[in-house]
């Protein structure tokens, strides 16, 4: 039997991606609401009218309506095809990057997680258990998958994620004398030792730390001079970029770093 074209695999990425892309919107706004991402089905968040299923189309359902509700023409947030177009791009980025591969699935279903907990954190400043718990649970179950990422690597970084973080937080709460990161923060470095062991979770932090000074700080500082209620620092966001970058590129400037301080 032949292999199915390159395209071919591609064409369904994108598909799925979407599909996966469209379900997070759901999650992410449902689940810091602690609502069902199953029931009621899809409705406008104006006049909570249901949509029609060619209505929910992703991506290309908010191109057809024009951005807003069909009923009571309220804006649908460009948040919807957004996350949809990100996901399908992610998706296709991990059939390109490993192939056909369970490989690919892994990292796709790792980076969809990281969407949802970057969006949930930047909209509600939350990190959902649903996402990184059971993101953390999900890594394992991937790990155990002979002839893939090893299982003992996956339960070591996700004890290191949970453990070292919440060292970080005692010792940042001891000498700051307030409290410091979120519960939801340590969980997601849970979920992410589990898909890329002790090194890949440190590394993440250390990329989203930096990611966070060089774009967080600045911009919590302007969001802040015009309502200084709004100076909360997403943490999640950032460490959500730097566990992307650390999936693909992780081995590669952990290679770099020692070659170049040593």
């Amino acid at each position: 039997m032949s292999e199915a074209p390159a395209w071919f695999h591609i064409l369904f990425a994108a598909i799925f991606g979407a599909a996966v892309g469209s379900f997070l919107n759901v999650c992410i706004y449902r689940w810091p609401a602690e609502e069902s991402v199953i029931r009621p089905p899809s409705r406008c968040p104006g006049c909570g009218h249901g949509l029609a299923w060619y209505d929910n189309i992703p991506i290309f359902g908010w191109i057809w309506l024009r951005g807003a509700c069909r009923y009571c023409r309220k804006p649908i947030s460009l948040q919807y095809p957004l996350v949809e177009l990100t996901t399908a791009l992610l998706w296709i980025a991990a059939v390109v990057h490993f192939g056909p591969t369970v490989e690919a699935l892994r990292a796709a279903v790792y980076l969809s997680i990281l969407i949802g907990i970057a969006m949930t954190d930047a909209r509600e400043m939350v990190i959902p258990d649903q996402f990184s718990l059971g993101g953390t649970l999900i890594g394992i179950l991937f790990a155990a998958i002979p002839g893939g990422f090893p299982l003992t690597t996956a339960l070591i970084g996700a004890l290191f994620g949970y453990a070292g973080l919440w060292i970080v937080k005692i010792v940042a709460e001891k000498a700051l004398r307030k409290p410091a990161l979120g519960i939801g923060d340590i969980h997601m470095m849970a979920f992410i030792g589990a898909f890329t062991g002790w090194s890949g979770a440190l590394l993440t932090l250390m990329l989203g730390s930096f990611a966070g000074l060089l774009i967080g700080v600045p911009f919590t500082w302007l969001r802040g001079r015009l309502s200084p209620m709004a100076t909360y620092l997403p943490l999640g966001t950032f460490l959500a970029i730097g566990g992307a970058i650390t999936y693909f590129w992780g081995e590669a400037i952990v290679a770099w770093y020692v070659a170049f301080a040593f």
